[in-house]
């Protein structure tokens, strides 16, 4: 079903791929969009048990994607260096394929929703995070991709 990577010998292991997801904090979402246009779009995310979670504004085009066809593809750039003397870079990067859906069950937003908290205010207390989920919950809209396929490739540079 997914295609076997070309070069093979610039392969990340599954391990190295995981530990980019974990650190990493942006990427590109790929959706079917309007009118069967790709739809790309740059997105902050948490990795948490195999599955990346993500937020943004109740209605819009990502939404009215995701309720359109669930079949997604993301993109993580984790090194980008480029070696002019050599006319290429240094690159490290994750693709994902997988499923995603809109959770609408309150207790799993809500997890998905302190996963992100965690991730991008770890200085604050809980308290402060739980404040700031309880004000913005209403209208957010909480995503989560179940990855059935990932690759990992790195230049042969590095």
């Amino acid at each position: 079903m997914f295609r076997p990577m070309r070069r093979a010998n610039q392969a990340l292991s599954a391990e190295e791929c995981k530990s980019i997801l974990e650190r990493a904090t942006s990427g590109v979402l790929a959706l079917h969009g309007d009118d069967g246009y790709p739809y790309a779009v740059p997105v902050s995310f948490v990795y948490a048990d195999g599955k990346l979670y993500f937020h943004g504004a109740e209605q819009g085009h990502r939404p009215d994607a995701v309720r359109r066809d669930p079949k997604a593809s993301f993109c993580i750039i984790d090194a980008d260096e480029v070696q002019p003397e050599d006319y290429t870079t240094r690159f490290r990067s994750v693709i994902l394929f997988g499923k995603i859906r809109i959770l609408e069950d309150k207790p799993a937003k809500w997890a998905a929703l302190e996963l992100l908290t965690r991730k991008f205010a770890p200085q604050h207390s809980e308290e402060r995070r739980q404040a700031q989920i309880e004000l913005e919950y209403p209208g957010t809209c909480v995503m989560e991709f179940t990855i059935e396929h990932m690759t990992g490739k790195k230049s042969r540079a590095g």
